[in-house]
């Protein structure tokens, strides 16, 4: 009787007259709706799946309507899920797009959190403001870097909630939490402490772990662990690092110079590689590292620290990481940023962010630095030192041949 006020009528297969009231909408709306009314009572009284169409339609509707159409019988309840319930069903979503292990195994460590606090709880019923309470209430135990790359984690799998019609919006999304000053973390680590501790290894290819994080910047373990012997081209003095971390954005593998302070430790562990043998690390390493954890059963920190301590050095915060960090800070007062960000695979903003940092040396240099004075260049020697290396590598590497 009311103008835009719709309904529709319609006889159930089991013979009852129902009446599905729309509300206040368009002619066109509701006629559109009629269609897919007319589809879904089609279907039930054929016994057949509902045009795909319609299955869209129904996929993207909101709680309302939905309850509407359950209410008549034209489609079952949505399901009432918990948030634990969700995010278990997250996780297994996410192994299923072919995320690799250890990076399942972190989203199950970043969303645990939220699973034991929101244990129970309905997933459409969570609110902004328990959120926020849910923050507070980590932000008393956890760094603010772990807090945002938590925070980060849950609110990605609250959206996907959202974007699959479980959710209308996304709780998590007004939250924001900063990750603090990256620079806090980062501690440029000497070369000087590097040569102690290398000195007190237990043997070659822990001293080889060290040499390849501070001197060539490669992330440990992944990147250390899937070299291979065919990955290092001793004649044009170059190296091929997998890179299981960029592989998703298609950049598999990058290639970076076999750099002077590198060739010696690679020299004594192929002196001890037994013939035929395809990797440079040893195959029980690569077999700690591939349990249902990935890369974190490795458990290279745990031997790291005590090589450490025998070499009477204090452990430093983020230890592979500030090695990798401090071997770029190197590589980027001689080189131009672009070029070692493509050795180290990350990006100028990420390196500049979370890497790079002004050495001592530089401050020192700075002292004497006069504005318009043209930047020194490495001299010519430094070339011939290295072509030299090559050259020396590449007789050492016909030897082998022979």
């Amino acid at each position: 009787t009311r103008p835009n006020m719709w309904r529709i009528l319609f006889v159930a297969p089991d013979g009852s007259r129902k009446t599905l009231r729309l509300g206040k909408m368009a002619k066109r709306s509701a006629e559109a709706i009629q269609r897919h009314v007319d589809a879904l009572l089609a279907a039930k009284i054929a016994g057949q799946p509902m045009p795909r169409e319609t299955a869209v339609w129904l996929d993207g509707i909101g709680d309302r309507l939905r309850a509407r159409l359950a209410g008549v019988g034209l489609v079952g309840s949505k399901p009432r899920l918990t948030v634990d319930q969700y995010l278990a069903e997250w996780l297994v979503s996410k192994r299923l797009e072919g995320l690799k292990s250890s990076t399942l195994a972190t989203l199950k460590h970043d969303i645990a959190d939220a699973e034991q606090w929101f244990a129970g709880r309905l997933l459409s019923t969570v609110t902004g403001e328990d959120v926020e309470q849910f923050v507070a209430a980590l932000r008393k135990r956890l760094s603010p870097a772990t807090l945002a790359k938590r925070v980060q984690r849950v609110r990605q799998a609250f959206q996907d909630a959202c974007e699959r019609n479980l959710l209308e919006r996304n709780p998590f999304g007004r939250i924001r939490v900063s990750s603090g000053n990256p620079a806090e973390r980062r501690v440029y680590v000497p070369v000087q402490q590097v040569e102690r501790v290398i000195a007190v290894c237990p043997n070659v290819h822990w001293k080889l772990l060290f040499v390849l994080s501070r001197y060539a910047g490669l992330r440990i373990p992944s990147e250390a662990l899937l070299l291979k012997w065919g990955d290092v081209d001793w004649e044009r003095g170059r190296m091929t690092v997998p890179s299981p971390k960029t592989e998703r954005q298609g950049k598999p593998y990058r290639v970076i110079p076999l750099f002077p302070s590198v060739k010696p430790y690679l020299d004594q562990a192929w002196e001890i590689t037994p013939e035929g043998e395809e990797f440079i690390f040893p195959e029980a390493w690569r077999r700690r590292s591939q349990g249902p954890a990935g890369w974190v059963n490795a458990n290279f920190r745990t031997v790291a620290l005590k090589i450490l301590r025998k070499a009477e050095i204090e452990p430093w915060p983020r230890l592979w990481q500030n090695l990798r960090s401090s071997c770029e800070s190197d590589l980027a007062a001689t080189f131009p940023i672009a070029t070692v960000t493509k050795w180290l695979g990350n990006s100028p903003s990420v390196a500049l962010r979370h890497y790079v940092d002004p050495t001592d040396e530089a401050f020192e240099r700075a002292k004497n630095w006069v504005p318009g004075t043209p930047k020194k260049r490495a001299k010519s020697g430094a070339l011939g030192a290295q072509n030299s290396a090559q050259q020396e590598r590449a007789l050492i590497c016909t030897s082998r041949k022979d």
